[in-house]
């Protein structure tokens, strides 16, 4: 088997795609941005469709830099955009709404209206997350209550959901998988983490139907194959790691490609109660949009 792996990293700004060796040296990039939809103040969005676009862009851009065909690649792995959540249609894989990013705030009173019912403990138990729009669950819910017949889809099952990299590789796969991996789940605000499921009573809560959410495995898995027909060969996708940094991605991805052993899942039970997370703003923060 080849010992070169792709890499691809779906950031908030830009989709960068990097083709490693097998001494995890970097022998090409290909790097594409796209544009940032601000329509309100504290509303962030991207348009699905550009984020796979230059995903599909620079994979073939650092294949090409590297003189390599898409044969000579072990395996793929994808770190994305943190918490950023996409709703698209089971039949068509057309999305219904622009993904609603991780620096969104929209549902700011969503999340306070649930403080104020006293819920805040319950999401915290089991999640180890405050109620905060950082998060996807309730992003997801208010796609579901404000785009019109989106509930009734969801419920009938047309609909399916997930964070960028569970969109991605619904696309990549020709719709044929449908998953994610704990450490994308445990950033939704619907995943309990002591029982590595999704979480029946925070998804009654916020109205979420289950069928709307991807299988969620290990972060190093077979998360299935890449259409023969986007890059000429079909490549493995074997790894969700949870940073973007090179080394950090392209080691797990390799290590699969050789060992197809899984890792063990990232969410790990405890008997501690997790400690509360919520975002802050550093110094390193994008900014968000005043209006």
């Amino acid at each position: 088997m080849s010992g070169y792996v792709l890499a691809i990293d779906q950031g908030t700004t830009s989709s960068r795609s990097i083709v490693f060796d097998a001494a995890m040296k970097p022998l090409a990039t290909g790097q594409k941005e796209f544009p940032q939809h601000y329509p309100d103040s504290g509303w962030v969005e991207h348009d699905p469709e550009d984020i796979w676009k230059g995903v599909v862009s620079t994979v073939r851009s650092a294949l090409r830099k590297a003189k390599l065909s898409a044969g000579d690649v072990a395996a793929i792995g994808i770190t994305n955009q943190r918490e950023t959540v996409v709703v698209w249609e089971r039949d068509t894989g057309k999305p219904i709404h622009n993904a609603i990013v991780w620096q969104d705030r929209r549902t700011a009173p969503m999340c306070e209206k649930l403080k104020a019912e006293g819920l805040e403990e319950t999401f915290t138990a089991k999640t180890g997350l405050l109620l905060d729009p950082y998060f996807s669950g309730t992003k997801l819910a208010w796609i579901l209550d404000e785009v019109e017949g989106a509930r009734e889809r969801a419920e009938k099952g047309e609909l399916l959901a997930g964070t960028i990299d569970t969109f991605l590789i619904w696309r990549l796969t020709g719709g044929r998988a449908h998953v994610t991996d704990a450490t994308n789940a445990s950033r939704t605000l619907l995943f309990n983490i002591g029982t590595n499921t999704w979480d029946d009573e925070l998804l009654k809560i916020l109205r979420v139907p289950k069928a709307l959410l991807p299988e969620v495995k290990d972060s190093a898995d077979d998360f299935g194959v890449t259409e023969k027909a986007l890059f000429g060969a079909a490549i493995p996708i074997l790894a969700l790691p949870e940073t973007s940094r090179q080394p950090s991605l392209a080691r797990p991805v390799s290590s699969r490609a050789c060992s197809r052993q899984p890792m063990e899942r990232v969410a790990l039970r405890s008997s501690t109660p997790a400690k509360p997370w919520s975002p802050r703003r550093t110094a390193c923060s994008p900014p968000l949009p005043i209006g």
